[in-house]
Formats: C-alpha cells, sequence, structure tokens
C-alpha cells in the first residue's frame, strides 16, 4: 500500500519519531549524545533540511526523511511501524523526485546499513567520527 508523502514542519513530532526510532536501533549511542542529538534536532538540523514524512493507516506521522542536496541526511520510521515499508517508499520518493544519490549511516547501525545496501546504495568512504566530532564512525554510501 502506498502512503502519502507531503512536506511537513511539525518538528516537535519528528522528534519524538526521531526519538524513539534511535532508541530502538541505535544502541551504540550513549545516553548523553542521545540527548545531545535531540536538542539539535529541531532547531538546528530540521531545520536545515527538507523533511518530509508520511502517515500511517490511522493518519498519524510514523516516518520522515530529511533531504539536502543529494544528500539524505535522515531517515526515521518509528519502531511499531518498521518493516511495514514506509522508509523504502520514503528513499524511493527522494530518489524518484529529489535526485537523492547520497546517505551517510552510522557504521554500528547495520540495520540501516543493509537496508541502504538492499536499495542499491554502496559503501564509498569512511569517516571516524560523525559530524560533530563524536567517536562514532560514519560510512559514506552512494546509490
Amino acid at each position: 500500500m502506498t502512503h502519502h508523502i507531503e512536506q511537513c514542519q511539525d518538528y516537535a513530532t519528528l522528534t519524538d519519531i526521531w526519538l524513539a526510532s534511535v532508541k530502538a536501533t541505535h544502541d551504540f549511542l550513549a545516553d548523553d549524545d542521545i540527548e545531545f542529538y535531540r536538542q539539535k534536532l529541531p532547531g538546528e538540523y530540521m531545520t536545515n533540511v527538507e523533511t518530509y514524512a508520511i502517515r500511517n493507516d490511522t493518519g498519524k506521522w510514523c516516518a520522515f526523511i530529511g533531504l539536502s542536496e543529494d544528500n539524505v541526511e535522515m531517515l526515521f520510521v518509528h519502531p511499531d511501524e518498521m518493516g511495514k515499508g514506509y522508509g523504502s517508499q520514503l528513499l524511493k520518493f527522494a530518489i524518484e523526485n529529489k535526485r537523492i544519490k547520497k546517505v551517510d549511516v552510522n557504521e554500528q547501525n547495520i540495520r540501516a546499513l543493509q537496508f541502504y545496501r538492499k536499495h542499491g546504495f554502496f559503501v564509498t568512504g569512511r569517516d571516524a567520527t560523525d559530524g560533530e566530532g563524536k567517536a562514532y564512525p560514519i560510512l559514506h554510501l552512494t546509490l
């Protein structure tokens, strides 16, 4: 089933989705770092990307993607909605409509790496730290 994707600036709700998703998938992140990123998300990170979101069958936002230029900057699905195709639909939208060709993934996030590989991305580089200089290695992927 295809769901409608729309531009969304409901940053509070998107941050809630992000937090639930991160807690379910990013067990390598320290609690202090999760809080660090959570505080930066609505006012700093999300305002610098185009955010698109998708609603579940009950009409609630359940997943979102943040894009800039040809990059996926963020893609998060609420854990209650994982495995239902929302992430794939958002990524397909980004590739087909926004000419997205790149994404960065936490090296420790094996599930995300597998997801992007399944969609045709391959690793083209690696940084030992993330964009904030924290010791979370980042893999650069290209379509």
